[in-house]
């Protein structure tokens, strides 16, 4: 996977709103690193981010947690909400991980309908979920995300925290990889 270099202003930007119980975590709770990842569905950098934080979290499974944030930003990208909606929905009933796979894996196909079929794919109740997007049934989440995001200095997506301080660095494998490795050790 390509790396995006990205430039922020000197400084050691921090994560304001720690994390909590009810975020959306993958890997173990007392991992000496936590990556939380502001993103938004429809970010094709969001994409590859999420695809090489994958890898990672298979090479350093018992050093890592991750914990996603949503930050969709629906003036770029139209269906990023709903996407984001759907993801609330799943979580709900103990599938946020699986329709988040999903969504990154089908980026290019995160029309209403394309949406529903994911969400009939993983076996979710389809009816139920559409109507729990059609009245922004995650939105509280969601804004508190993104207001989260922004009091943290989120700017763009995607965006990460190492230990609740911002990587300034890209998100390829060995960079990342790197940069947990450093955060590990004493």
């Amino acid at each position: 996977m390509t790396d995006r270099l990205t430039i922020r202003p000197p400084g050691t930007a921090r994560l304001r709103i720690p994390v909590i119980e009810d975020d959306h975590v993958r890997g173990p709770v007392e991992a000496p690193v936590t990556l939380v990842v502001y993103g938004d569905y429809q970010c094709r950098f969001c994409r590859l981010a999420h695809a090489n934080l994958r890898e990672v979290l298979r090479q350093r499974a018992d050093l890592v947690r991750l914990v996603h944030r949503h930050f969709p930003d629906a003036d770029v990208h139209p269906y990023a909400e709903q996407a984001a909606e759907a993801a609330e929905a799943a979580g709900r009933r103990g599938r946020f991980w699986e329709m988040h796979d999903w969504l990154y894996d089908h980026q290019d196909e995160l029309n209403p309908a394309r949406l529903a079929l994911g969400v009939e794919q993983l076996g979710l109740p389809a009816a139920q979920v559409a109507a729990e997007i059609g009245r922004h049934a995650g939105g509280d989440r969601i804004r508190r995300d993104v207001v989260g995001g922004i009091r943290s200095g989120v700017k763009a997506t995607p965006t990460l925290f190492v230990n609740g301080t911002l990587h300034n660095g890209g998100f390829a494998p060995t960079t990342l990889l790197t940069t947990i490795d450093t955060t590990s050790t004493p």
